[in-house]
């Protein structure tokens, strides 16, 4: 199912052409396309397998499908989520589970209750728009908004005019956006009527306390973070205000859900950390609650070595998020242990990102970090080493070649994992022994200490990357 296009930033984006190209790559093909025609761009129809719904809809107006029956445990939906191999896993969901865990997050953390409006602003096709703009509200009775655009058209106050029309009491979101919003008019958050409010929530990425503060003042409304993943499907970590008043603490989505057993553990010895602001891994003890993943599609093996056999001596499922917990028993996250990197609250991995690179014809090789940014939190930085490396001297024919490198991994990937820069060297750091010094290369981009560099191979490689982010 999909459009002829839809609107992104006041421009018109064509899907079917992208759509088609995915056809024709794919292995498996639908044997039919149904398509709406929103009147935004010309479809190309393919006779004898695309459908238009206008004509479907009018000859089914009044047909009755009944509901099928399944068991509890029939997979609702498959999500793909990056990994740090290069191949995205297939979150597996099941059906009963998931609603349970849906219906009763409604009202115990959500706190919306049956007639009231939810207005979620994610990604609709990412774990949290599946979530809480489709199934959570409305298993529990709420009214859910869909709203296709940006938060700053026509100006910063177009969600808060929803607000006020459809008398919103619960409204998510994520923390880039509210920091693209701070860039707008601070009037634009009183210029409309939002006692409807009860809340605002923010997670895919941790809540910096300014944003959480500016947001709070502007808004007079509580703001509450919440921490989660895709395969877990609803908050891991947060305050359920629904059971029992508990006041939320900036730069923490709080404590463990009900359901989760949540710990750290020490990466090295598998040992539970105690001590107030221990730094460890961030792993929740089985079994998971409902509404987790059931395993990874196709891959039960991938499922168990992934998640349940990374931590020393332990089987616990492992969040691949370092974290503290302070004195009061507040969460706070602090990163990823692994190569995947969190840009505006979607997950990417960085070995996804280098092989889609390695794609173009002129590359040898790539590493690709994560690299801190004000507004998305983090951003995707490439470094290249050329096939030719004449071409290093040539400023003009490089920038042609990042930017047809940044149109395949728009192709492969997706334009949410386009990097910010591909940079071109003539050599990568490694170590001796010829890994990869990402994290040396991260430090070098966010200007800090790379640490020890006793087993690089060649000394000069972190001074060409210093010297290209300085420029």
């Amino acid at each position: 199912m999909s459009a002829d296009a839809g609107s992104r930033g006041g421009k018109v984006v064509e899907y079917k052409p992208l759509l088609d190209e995915a056809i024709r790559l794919s292995a498996h093909k639908p044997n039919s396309v149904l398509l709406v025609d929103r009147g935004l761009a010309k479809m190309a129809m393919t006779e004898g397998r695309d459908l238009l719904w206008s004509n479907l809809r009018d000859q089914h107006l009044n047909d009755v499908v009944p509901c099928e029956w399944v068991d509890s445990t029939h997979p609702s939906y498959t999500l793909y989520t990056s990994g740090t191999t290069g191949k995205p896993k297939g979150v597996q969901r099941d059906t009963g589970g998931y609603t349970v865990a849906l219906a009763s997050s409604i009202p115990n953390i959500f706190c919306g209750k049956p007639g009231e409006t939810f207005f979620c602003t994610s990604d609709i096709g990412w774990v949290v728009g599946h979530s809480y703009i489709i199934y959570g509200p409305l298993i529990g009775g709420m009214a859910t908004i869909m709203y296709e655009g940006l938060p700053t058209r026509p100006d910063g106050g177009i969600w808060w005019s929803l607000v006020e029309k459809y008398k919103v009491t619960v409204m998510f979101s994520a923390p880039t956006a509210i920091r693209v919003l701070k860039k707008q008019d601070p009037a634009l958050l009183t210029q409309y009527d939002l006692s409807s409010l009860k809340a605002l929530f923010l997670a895919g990425e941790p809540l910096d306390e300014p944003t959480a503060k500016w947001i709070s003042e502007g808004l007079g409304k509580p703001i509450i973070d919440n921490y989660w993943q895709t395969e877990t499907g609803w908050p891991i970590l947060t305050v359920c205000n629904g059971i029992e008043k508990t006041p939320s603490k900036f730069g923490s989505p709080g404590k463990a859900v009900y359901g989760y057993d949540v710990k750290l553990l020490d990466d090295q010895t598998g040992e539970e950390l105690t001590q107030p602001n221990q730094k460890g891994v961030v792993a929740i003890e089985g079994p998971l609650p409902p509404g987790c993943l059931q395993t990874v599609w196709g891959d039960d093996d991938r499922f168990v070595k992934t998640y349940w056999t990374t931590v020393p001596g332990k089987m616990v499922y492992s969040t691949f998020d370092w974290g503290i917990k302070d004195e009061d028993g507040y969460f706070f996250i602090l990163g990823r242990t692994d190569d995947v990197i969190n840009v505006a609250g979607h997950r990417l991995g960085t070995r996804e990102i280098e092989e889609s690179i390695s794609g173009h014809a002129a590359v040898a090789e790539v590493a690709v970090v994560g690299v801190a940014d004000n507004l998305k939190g983090q951003v995707a930085m490439a470094f290249a080493v050329l096939k030719d490396g004449s071409l290093l001297s040539d400023a003009s024919a490089l920038l042609k070649l990042e930017g047809e490198i940044m149109k395949v991994v728009d192709n492969s990937l997706g334009a949410v994992a386009r990097p910010a820069r591909v940079r071109f060297v003539a050599v990568l750091p490694k170590t001796r022994s010829g890994k990869l010094l990402r994290r040396a290369i991260q430090a070098v981009c966010e200007g800090r200490d790379p640490g020890d560099l006793t087993t690089m191979d060649d000394p000069t490689a972190l001074l060409q990357i210093s010297d290209l982010v300085k420029a």
